[in-house]
């Protein structure tokens, strides 16, 4: 089976993601810096905390620096992964000042952002981490921000699943339609996965019990999905399944119910909510004087 992409991103992807951020945003120069601000000047700054929770993008900031400024000398004093309360200071930074101002805004707008991510992920994990589940998130992530968001959700403590339409196939309820049924559509991703040298993870989706045991006699996936099963049927149909593939739950989860969930035995239990409603970390860089 063809391995998940890995978590922390490349250099090259990094690289590339900074630059066209930084971009965006400085266009044909930062006037205010220049105007304000001598070539050679440097300063010190710190990155405060103001929201308790999880920190995350620490590694992506030291990146940033380092890319604006190759001299930048980064202090990590609160890691990635790690819980952050009011008033903390996560690191301090000393580099060019321009540089250091150009790169302000980039990387506060994605630490904030991860921050809140990684702190919604703990709070899923924390309620379940006593019970042999994992919590996954989705591709329900903000377009060319996946790989970050995804990041976030490692550093929260939770895991990742498909990291596109590319690592891990998914038949869902409007592929079953779209081709007939759930055999024909577990028939032709085998079909699919021989013609073309392929051995990718393979979930579908079920509505109902009926097409649980459509399932079961079809064989040949990886894993079946329970989408907006109520808690009592979702109990039933993992003891239906038993050992035979992998269980998730998904649909209507929130970290008020996920306990109760979870307490049903899946394995799995996907959360789009982990990356699309966060609430972002108030963090703030400020110069020393």
């Amino acid at each position: 089976m063809e391995k998940i992409a890995p978590i922390i991103p490349t250099t090259e992807k990094l690289e590339t993601f900074i630059k066209a951020a930084l971009q965006e945003d400085v266009g044909a120069g930062d006037h205010t810096s220049r105007a304000c601000i001598l070539p050679d000047s440097r300063s010190k700054a710190r990155l405060f905390v103001k929201d308790p929770g999880v920190l995350a993008g620490v590694m992506f900031a030291e990146k940033v620096f380092q890319m604006v400024d190759p001299s930048a000398k980064l202090e990590v004093l609160i890691e990635d992964g790690r819980s952050i309360s009011y008033g903390d200071v996560a690191f301090t930074v000393e580099c060019n000042s321009r540089a250091l101002l150009q790169a302000e805004r980039l990387v506060l707008n994605c630490m904030q952002r991860m921050s809140g991510i990684a702190t919604m992920s703990n709070r899923f994990k924390f309620e379940v981490e006593d019970l042999p589940v994992k919590i996954l998130d989705t591709r329900k992530t903000t377009p060319l921000l996946r790989f970050l968001e995804k990041w976030a959700v490692k550093l929260g403590g939770c895991d990742n699943y498909r990291f596109g339409l590319y690592d891990w196939i998914m038949v869902k309820d409007n592929h079953i339609d779209a081709c007939g049924g759930i055999s024909a559509a577990i028939e032709r991703v085998k079909n699919y996965q021989k013609e073309n040298n392929l051995d990718l993870g393979v979930t579908i989706e079920v509505r109902n019990l009926v097409e649980l045991y459509q399932v079961l006699e079809a064989g040949n996936v990886t894993r079946i999905m329970l989408d907006n099963f109520e808690i009592t049927l979702l109990k039933e149909a993992v003891k239906i399944i038993g050992d035979q593939y992998e269980t998730e739950a998904s649909g209507g989860i929130n970290i008020n119910n996920v306990r109760a969930y979870a307490q049903t035995g899946v394995n799995y239990i996907s959360v789009g909510a982990l990356t699309h409603s966060y609430n972002s970390l108030d963090l703030s860089l400020k110069v020393e004087k």
